[in-house]
């Protein structure tokens, strides 16, 4: 019963829902590629096997929430598109996957920025430093200092109230809670 209850509450906080402001939040995923594989054992640094389970672990909490996604992009490298696809397999984004520049580790998110003002649940898979800029950026519009930590395969929803444009972190979804790193 709880669960079913805590299922239905997600699933409508996942979609645009009131902010406190009165207008509606607009969602942006952030999520950071599952754990890959060390460089010197695979230069290309695919997903590993934890970080496989991981993501495929999230995705299926992800799809039991009911979130909706319409687009998921990635960044160029293998982990990054292993993560989309795995991620894509449980919550069936309606306009696909699609690979994507401009979303690196070093890249700029202020060129990356603006553009999201307008895409309703749109799912980014990307790096570290460039999520954690690009969340900085848009709730702070600085790049630095850090607004949250992110964990391979976590999914970071941010909401921007379509009223006030403000960007806030709506909801977090982490593969690891507690322990060593709270």
């Amino acid at each position: 019963m709880f669960t079913r209850l805590f299922q239905e509450k997600a699933a409508l906080e996942s979609q645009s829902v009131k902010s406190r402001h009165g207008g509606y939040l607009m969602a942006l995923y952030l999520v950071q590629h599952g754990l890959s594989r060390p460089k010197e054992e695979d230069p290309n640094r695919p997903l590993s096997d934890q970080g496989r389970k991981d993501t495929k672990r999230i995705a299926e909490v992800a799809r039991d929430y009911r979130v909706r996604v319409k687009r998921i992009e990635y960044s160029p490298k293998d982990r990054a598109r292993e993560t989309a696809e795995i991620l894509a397999s449980f919550l069936n984004p309606e306009q696909g996957t699609a690979e994507r520049s401009g979303i690196k580790a070093l890249d700029d998110v202020g060129a990356v920025a603006p553009e999201l003002m307008e895409r309703e649940g749109l799912l980014l898979v990307s790096h570290l430093p460039f999520l954690e800029r690009l969340a900085a950026y848009l709730i702070t519009g600085k790049q630095e200092p850090r607004v949250i930590r992110f964990q391979n395969s976590g999914i970071v929803c941010l909401g921007r109230d379509e009223d006030t444009s403000l960007w806030s972190v709506h909801w977090t979804l982490m593969p690891n809670i507690g322990g060593k790193s709270c």
